[in-house]
């Protein structure tokens, strides 16, 4: 899935877009997916990672290496 968070799992979630005449239509929430560069002192290598905006703050609190293991426990590869 491409609109998929390594990290928290967050993926697309549907709903109704309503105009102004009150007519619904199907729609799709995507979340804000960026692809981020870090650099994984343990392994001495950089990695990629596909992020919600929400995500990448939690990688800025808790550090990269403890976002590694959380998506490594998760069963996602890194």
């Amino acid at each position: 899935m491409s609109a998929h968070c390594q990290l928290t799992g967050a993926q697309p979630v549907f709903g109704k877009k309503i105009s102004h005449s009150h007519r619904r239509t199907s729609r799709r929430f995507d979340p804000n997916i960026q692809i981020k560069r870090y650099w994984l002192p343990s392994e001495g290598r950089s990695v990629r990672l596909r992020l919600s905006a929400r995500a990448v703050k939690t990688v800025d609190a808790i550090g990269i290496e403890a976002a590694v293991a959380r998506i490594r426990a998760r069963g996602e590869s890194v």
